[in-house]
């Protein structure tokens, strides 16, 4: 079975949560770009589940699911990705204590891990990964 990640588009404050990863020197393409926050299911989890916990595990914060906005299959990490759109409920933006932040040994090439809120109006000038839902996503909020 494919691996399943789930992933948060979460409006904040004018613009979107992201996670900025910075210095990953397991890419050789990329170091530095954003990504949605997100990861992989758990056993027994949801996709819903899965979201909520990942979002408060990276950021620290508490949503609520709104709907899935997009789903995909990405071949280069064989797993089927769903992007729910979600309303931030509440807790300190930033506050994340997931393994990303622990200094766990697994994590060590992948860089920092930083909380970031990008204006909408600049989501086109970032790396912004994937980039097939990068471009999704920039056509779903001139639409909102």
């Amino acid at each position: 079975m494919a691996r399943i990640r789930v992933a948060a588009i979460i409006p904040m404050q004018g613009g979107y949560a992201f996670m900025y990863r910075k210095n990953v020197t397991k890419r050789k393409d990329i170091q530095n770009y954003y990504t949605f926050p997100g990861g992989g299911l758990e056993q027994g989890e949801t996709l819903e589940e899965g979201v909520k916990r990942e979002v408060e595990e990276e950021f620290g914060i508490e949503v609520e699911i709104e709907k899935l906005l997009f789903e995909t299959y990405s071949e280069k990490f064989k797993q089927k990705e769903y992007y729910f759109l979600c309303k931030y409920v509440g807790g300190e933006f930033g506050t994340g204590t997931g393994p990303e932040f622990s200094h766990d040994p697994n994590y060590i090439d992948s860089g920092e891990y930083i909380p970031k809120i990008v204006e909408s109006k600049d989501i086109e000038k970032i790396i912004l990964l994937p980039e097939e839902i990068k471009e999704k996503f920039i056509d779903y909020i001139k639409k909102v």
